[in-house]
């Protein structure tokens, strides 16, 4: 794994020649260096054409990300959030492995199960007593 490779998990390892970052002007306030240093970073992946993908995960990857890509399949991230470059790199690589990994997960099929006797009981119980406790709580009616 060379040292610009993006490990997202273990089994997943975005080569450093598939990752494009490119750096331009940061918005927002500053001092007399104000709009001078390059300090914005826009990371760029593209999942439609990435060779570490197989067929389930790239389609995976298209279909949840679909809000978040280009119209050529490209993940686009940009950070701009700290004053440093260097940092705005780090950050803008550990989002895209955040967001990776996010819309790789696969959520647990949920079973559907019944309630248990013992709970069924106990639930009737307390649905009596709190309705006992209600009918106590009325004036006594003229019927006696």
């Amino acid at each position: 794994m060379a040292s610009d490779d993006l490990q997202v998990r273990r089994d997943l390892v975005i080569p450093g020649d598939e990752l494009q970052m490119s750096t331009s002007r940061s918005g927002g306030p500053g001092g007399q260096s104000v709009n001078k240093t390059s300090s914005r970073v826009t990371l760029r992946w593209s999942v439609a054409h990435s060779r570490v993908l197989g067929d389930a995960r790239r389609r995976r990857l298209l279909e949840r990300l679909a809000s978040r890509l280009t119209s050529d399949g490209e993940l686009v991230l940009h950070v701009e959030s700290e004053r440093s470059q260097l940092e705005n790199r780090r950050i803008a690589r550990e989002r895209l492995v955040e967001v990776v990994n996010a819309a790789l997960h696969v959520p647990k099929a949920r079973r559907a199960t019944k309630p248990t006797k013992g709970s069924q009981r106990r639930r009737v119980k307390t649905k009596r007593q709190r309705g006992d406790t209600k009918r106590l709580r009325k004036p006594p009616s003229g019927d006696d």
